[in-house]
């Protein structure tokens, strides 16, 4: 057996592994395929998903109240936390770009999918927390506060520095 046989028989397992873990804590599994586990949201948990800036807002606010929930991010810059299911996004947050809430009929890509540019992986693992999924409200309060605070800091969402304040020099 070749060792890129034998890494893809290993990842296989740790997947299957995954997907026991989670259907064990009643978190639903849609299926596998040799790199990816999907979870089905709507029904135990729903998914917060949102850019990784507001992530570690979330984080750091959830923190400061002494909470710890489990949070995953992806190779594309996003950051998702599991939260209880059925909720409503926020207004504010739908206005507010990349934040999405996974709900019923939706599933997200589970940690340890492999992606053409990485990993889906836990930052904070549901084993830290017996799997318990947070109440969705706090995990959405905490979202609305963050995007609130990215924008008081940031007039220019999105751009690196506003327009009129980058210099161009002519040569004579």
């Amino acid at each position: 057996m070749s060792g890129w046989d034998s890494y893809r028989a290993v990842y296989g397992a740790e997947l299957r592994a995954a997907a026991h873990e989670f259907e064990d804590h009643g978190w639903s599994v849609a299926g596998q395929t040799a790199t990816t586990l999907l979870l089905i949201t709507g029904r135990a948990l729903d998914v917060l998903e949102v850019p990784a800036v507001t992530g570690r807002e979330i984080c750091a606010q959830l923190r400061d109240t002494g909470r710890v929930v489990p949070v995953a991010a992806t190779d594309s810059g996003t950051w998702w936390f599991p939260v209880s299911a059925g909720a409503e996004l926020p207004v504010e947050l739908a206005a507010a770009g990349g934040v999405v809430l996974h709900g019923a009929g939706d599933a997200v890509l589970a940690p340890p999918s492999q992606v053409p540019d990485g990993w889906v992986h836990w930052r904070v693992s549901p084993a830290l927390v017996g799997y318990r999924v947070p109440p969705a409200d706090v995990v959405l309060h905490a979202a609305v506060d963050a995007v609130r605070q990215h924008s008081a800091h940031d007039p220019h969402p999105g751009a690196q520095r506003p327009a009129g304040a980058t210099v161009a020099a002519m040569r004579s």
